[in-house]
């Protein structure tokens, strides 16, 4: 790669090549592995053009304005923040998400989730589903929109992810058929009369065991909500108490659906073997073939 010359930060204009160059460099310093590509996208952001015109125009001559903007970007970036953070949105399932640090970022492998309740519950059914944890509102979103029958409700610990949940769930015109309740997994049911009501609980909880939180990227440790993150000790605190919670609320047949983290299985088949009431289901590996998704059913008729 041929060395770029940094523009001088007194410059008040530079081409949109220039401009790419140095952020791509300056990204590669702070050990970012997709510096070309993020530099790229920091640029198309700012200079709000779709990606065939920042392709096309690198001769054009960037602002003063928008030289300033750009290099705004790329140092929180460099300061390892998440582009998503930075732009403010992420998408998942094929719908944006407005993200901020109150909610974590949701992930690809999360989408399993949502697959596999499609799968679960057809599309003419109506049926009852509770999203724990739901942070900014995908998984209990995204599922609303596939599955317009279903009446949703969506529970988090935190009122500023509640927040941000209801932000989307209204950007994507589900706001009004999911109910939103503010507590501690499934606590804050116990007012809502749904003892065996309830078809299916999906959740991605914490799952982070606390000794593992010091080896996680800068771009998590240092900007995504901790809470949203670390579970305990082992990571399958919460994955416990939901099992040891959900059974008074699941119908018999329900089924509790949870993302795990790698290496987790093996424990949380020894964890449900240990709470009454429950069959072990399935397991759903992501695509990178690690256990992703553990799916356990509520034993009753």
């Amino acid at each position: 790669m041929d060395t770029v010359a940094p523009i001088p930060q007194s410059a008040s204009q530079a081409t949109l090549g220039e401009v790419i160059a140095e952020a791509q460099r300056m990204l590669e310093q702070a050990g970012i592995d997709s510096a070309g590509q993020e530099a790229f996208w920091i640029v198309e952001h700012v200079l709000r053009l779709p990606a065939h015109r920042v392709a096309a125009d690198r001769d054009r001559l960037l602002s003063h304005a928008e030289l300033v903007a750009v290099r705004e970007l790329v140092g929180r970036r460099v300061g390892r923040e998440p582009l998503q953070y930075i732009f403010g949105t992420q998408e998942f399932c094929g719908l944006e998400f407005d993200v901020n640090p109150a909610v974590l970022i949701p992930r690809p492998e999360t989408e399993l989730l949502v697959e596999y309740v499609a799968l679960r519950i057809p599309a003419e059914r109506q049926a009852t589903i509770v999203d724990v944890c739901t942070g900014s509102g995908c998984i209990a979103v995204a599922i609303a929109r596939l599955r317009p029958r279903a009446r949703l409700i969506a529970t988090d610990l935190s009122n500023p992810s509640l927040d941000v949940a209801r932000q989307n769930a209204t950007r994507h015109e589900v706001c009004e058929r999911i109910t939103w309740l503010e507590g501690d997994l499934l606590r804050s049911l116990a007012e809502q009369e749904m003892e065996g009501r309830i078809d299916v609980i999906v959740s991605n909880p914490p799952y982070i065991a606390e000794a593992d939180w010091a080896t996680l990227q800068p771009e998590v440790r240092l900007f995504e909500p901790r809470g949203a993150l670390v579970a305990g000790p082992q990571g399958t605190e919460l994955h416990e108490r939901l099992l040891q919670e959900a059974g008074r609320y699941l119908a018999p047949g329900g089924a509790l659906i949870m993302e795990i983290g790698a290496g987790q299985a093996c424990a949380m088949r020894r964890i449900v073997d240990q709470i009454s009431g429950y069959g072990f289901h399935q397991l759903l590996y992501d695509a990178a073939g690690l256990e992703r998704v553990v799916i356990v059913e509520r034993i009753g008729t």
